[in-house]
């Protein structure tokens, strides 16, 4: 009998959400067998959880466990380097490297780089106007993330095509034990690459985030060598994964409402309010998981200390207890509570960055883009619901000279 609740068919990885509904109205705590966990949909239980330390979120260990032994093994060096990502620890280690990893994101180095960003736009832009068609992941939703993250670490923005396979291939592990062994050549590849940088900087800081993360100070603590290189990897992976994703599903959320789409064209000033509810109805985030580390009730369930639970916050951005008219977008809603970012400490340190990012590409695409379409009904999903994004998407627009 098929499950009606699985998240993996190749019509929930195109549509979750009917899925996402199902769960949130039948069972809303809910034991799932192909993810080895628990899935909770309600926003109230997943912000809830966000914040309770027994939802831990060193979840490193859990990730392998499954593994067979000798696979188990040969992935001890990817192990090690997710024992130091900052999304993955629990306090104290994680206040106090978040202290650190936070001073070098500080909104006035964000807001420097809106010119940067703008350039970057227009210029992608400026290569497709003539032809009258673009494909909007390949040529602005993941080379323009990329490019500003390296920039913004201090490395060379022209390897943005290796930083991406790189970051493709650390997703493989969503896919189960088979994607391992490649997202460790490639974890270990990027350390390489990064340490090059790191020393460099060293001897010659530079204004940029590697300099200031071997800067960083907290009541006299200091990143270490692992600790820099095993978060310049996350913040080089996430730091464009989100937003490539942010982009490529906002247009194809706008191109699919047309009258959203034609009222933040129209007024510039809804831009703000379109990324965040974009954020929310069909985000870049879908899932995050956390450890229990004790044996809890929720939902007249009861969850045992060591099961494995996957918020689905896209569920939670759609609870009709939250939201009005969840299932609308809505550009001119406010304000808009979505979780794509996380809640409470493990709130997305790079958040401001995307947020910018998507801003300002998404009105440059509307401003510069006129009468905007493709074939929106056969779409390519990724096979991984941790980052939620198409993996093409060919638009045709009126040419300009």
């Amino acid at each position: 009998m098929d499950d009606p609740y699985d998240l993996m068919t190749p019509a929930a990885l195109a549509d979750p959400f009917p899925v996402y509904r199902r769960l949130r109205t039948a069972d809303p705590v809910h034991w799932s067998e192909p993810f080895g966990g628990w899935l909770l949909t309600r926003y109230d239980d997943i912000s809830r959880a966000l914040k309770d330390p027994r939802f831990s979120a060193a979840r490193s260990a859990a990730m392998f466990e499954r593994m067979p032994p000798d696979l188990r093994e040969d992935t001890r060096p990817l192990q090690r380097a997710f024992t130091l990502w900052l999304l993955m620890m629990d306090p104290p280690s994680h206040t106090r490297l978040r202290g650190l990893v936070g001073k070098a994101f500080v909104p006035s180095l964000v807001a420097s780089l809106r010119p940067r960003i703008q350039r970057l736009a227009d210029e992608a832009i400026d290569r497709v106007a003539a032809r009258g068609s673009l494909e909007l992941i390949a040529d602005l939703a993941q080379p323009i993330p990329a490019i500003v993250i390296a920039e913004l670490l201090g490395v060379d923005p022209a390897e943005h095509h290796r930083f991406k396979q790189w970051s493709d291939d650390l997703a493989l592990m969503e896919l189960g034990p088979r994607g391992f062994r490649q997202a460790q050549d490639s974890m270990l590849a990027m350390m390489a690459y990064l340490g090059e940088v790191v020393a460099a900087r060293r001897v010659e800081p530079r204004a940029d985030l590697v300099s200031q993360l071997l800067a960083a100070e907290d009541a006299g603590q200091f990143l270490d060598e692992d600790e820099l290189l095993a978060n310049c990897v996350l913040i080089l992976f996430a730091g464009h994964e989100t937003t490539t994703n942010l982009i490529g599903n906002g247009i194809l959320e706008l191109l699919r409402h047309p009258d959203q789409l034609a009222l933040v064209r129209d007024d510039p000033g809804l831009v703000g309010p379109a990324v965040e509810e974009l954020l929310r109805f069909h985000g870049p985030i879908q899932r995050v998981r956390r450890t229990l580390l004790e044996s809890i009730e929720l939902g007249g369930k009861q969850l045992r200390a060591g099961d494995a639970v996957w918020l689905l916050v896209g569920a939670a951005n759609r609870d009709p207890a939250v939201f009005d008219d969840p299932e609308r977008l809505d550009v001119t809603r406010r304000p808009t509570r979505h979780l794509t970012f996380g809640f409470g400490p493990h709130f997305c340190v790079g958040a401001a960055l995307a947020r910018l990012e998507g801003s300002i590409v998404l009105e440059t695409i509307l401003r510069r883009l006129p009468a905007l379409h493709g074939d929106l009904a056969r779409l390519s999903w990724r096979k991984d619901l941790s980052f939620r994004g198409v993996t093409s998407l060919p638009l045709a627009f009126t040419p300009t000279p």
